[in-house]
């Protein structure tokens, strides 16, 4: 009997215990609706924002659409309205010497007819000449060439759906800087590096930023999945400062350790070896440059510019003459982090135009605060006669007005037929001869002799435009929808490696 009551004992006490869990565990799953609908709340309302914020996204282009639809409704009526003022007036002046003709012709007196005849019928004839082919014509079309093309995005609307949560995978390891591969030559520096050996976390991509060279804050100056990359456009005798971090969907990693760059002093020295191997990769690696497209001109000829040589005795071609001067060249890129909104970029920002009929300014990425620079812009379109202007800013110019209404710009303004320099929207120099579609206009920026000279395919267009510059310069130029401008790469002159002393902090 009471082996049996201590079992029976041990079995209640067991069940109390499943009891107890069970009653925990309802408490916790009644918690937990409490918790959903808590949450369901809290993620309709997240949901309804973030559905809402696309609806806001899509009323204000939709509005900015508008505005380009009534610009153009405006446009067109003004042409048309110009015309017909225009034909009203000819021909109101037409039926009055009509008329008068008329009269003359019931005249009966000969001698008074035949006195004035003549001028008579001359006068006709050139009347009748206005009139000749595209008077009667219309300027404008009545269609809007305008589609707006809606299917992707309603797509991606059908598409919209809600992503599963994943675990997170660790943020990437600081990456290596590779001391044996990193080299320079002429104005440009390679630097290469890798994961640490034993990391097995997953890589998306690399950053690489580099300081001014004079001590500055930190840029981004690449981003990407390759683990080299080429630097062009450095000055000589400066020391950079280069780091690199590693990023994936969680996060980035730390900065590597960073890498103190001194670039060479004597641009005038023999070829040099390096002390250590300059990669074969190089060509291929160059294209990922992120500096704009500058020319940094060796002075082999003191004191005289790449003008002053095209108009020597020996009229140099602009490739000659880069070869004579044996000069380092880049890749010019245009920056859409610091253009007007309606600058519209292509071919990896290289091509700029622009949505809208007002001037917009565009800068090139890097700054310039010393050394010679020149760079050159092909004109892809050019329609109906408008004033691009070409030259150098501020960071902080005004990007809603032509280049060089402000005292932070220092262009040239041209049309078909000539050009005139400007700065604080003071016009100067006025000078014949302008552009056409396929022109190339060139900038030479001399921050040795602090003066910026303009050519227009490759004649100097007028004196020195601006003298006494100082400070930090960024490639510019304003345009408007008539306008299509690209970044030409250059050609490169005879090679000149300088020497990279490298250390690491």
């Amino acid at each position: 009997f009471f082996p049996l009551q201590s079992q029976l004992s041990q079995a209640l006490n067991g069940l109390s215990d499943r009891a107890k869990e069970a009653k925990e565990f309802l408490v916790q799953l009644r918690n937990m609706v409490q918790q959903i609908q808590e949450n369901s709340v809290e993620f309709e309302a997240c949901l309804v924002a973030q559905c809402d914020a696309l609806i806001d996204a899509l009323n204000r282009r939709k509005a900015q659409l508008l505005s380009r639809v009534n610009k153009e409704h405006e446009h067109k009526l003004k042409v048309v309205r110009d015309q017909i003022s225009h034909c009203t007036v000819k021909l109101r002046q037409t039926t009055g010497l009509m008329e008068y003709c008329l009269e003359v012709i019931k005249e009966n007196d000969p001698s008074g007819f035949l006195q004035i005849s003549d001028a008579l019928i001359r006068r006709v004839h050139l009347t009748e000449d206005q009139w000749g082919k595209g008077t009667l014509t219309p300027r404008m079309t009545t269609d809007f060439d305008l589609n707006l093309d809606n299917a992707p995005l309603l797509q991606s609307i059908h598409q919209l759906d809600f992503v599963q949560m994943k675990v997170s995978s660790p943020v990437p390891a600081p990456p290596i800087l590779q001391l044996e591969e990193c080299c320079t030559h002429n104005n440009s520096a390679t630097l290469s590096w890798k994961q640490p050996p034993l990391s097995t976390v997953q890589v998306e991509g690399y950053i690489l930023e580099l300081d001014d060279g004079n001590g500055g804050q930190f840029r981004e100056v690449y981003v990407g999945k390759e683990t080299m990359c080429t630097v062009d456009g450095l000055h000589f005798n400066s020391t950079y400062s280069a780091r690199v971090k590693a990023f994936n969907k969680t996060g980035v990693s730390p900065y590597s350790k960073t890498l103190v760059l001194q670039t060479s002093e004597d641009t005038q020295s023999e070829e040099q070896t390096l002390p250590f191997p300059v990669p074969l990769e190089r060509s291929q690696l160059r294209r990922m440059s992120p500096f704009s497209s500058t020319l940094n001109l060796q002075p082999s000829f003191p004191g005289r510019s790449y003008f002053e040589l095209r108009s020597s005795a020996h009229q140099l071609s602009l490739h000659s003459s880069l070869q004579s001067l044996n000069s380092a060249v880049a890749w010019f890129s245009f920056d859409p982090a610091s253009a007007h909104a309606d600058i519209i970029f292509s071919n990896d920002n290289l091509t700029v135009t622009c949505n809208s009929y007002d001037d917009r300014v565009v800068l090139g990425k890097t700054g310039f605060s010393k050394g010679l620079h020149y760079w050159e812009l092909s004109i892809d379109r050019y329609d109906n006669h408008p004033d691009p202007a070409f030259g150098v800013a501020r960071i902080d110019v005004l990007k809603d007005a032509m280049l060089g209404k402000d005292d932070k710009a220092w262009a040239m303004y041209v049309d078909n037929n000539r050009s005139w320099f400007m700065h604080n929207n003071s016009h100067t120099n006025r000078t014949e001869g302008g552009i056409t579609k396929g022109a190339t206009v060139g900038v030479l920026l001399d921050l040795t002799r602090r003066t910026l000279t303009f050519s227009i395919n490759e004649d100097q267009q007028g004196p020195v435009a601006f003298e006494n510059l100082e400070g930090l310069f960024f490639p510019a130029v304003s345009l408007n929808r008539n306008v299509q401008v690209r970044a030409l790469t250059m050609l490169s002159g005879a090679p000149q490696q300088h020497t990279l002393q490298l250390s690491l902090l």
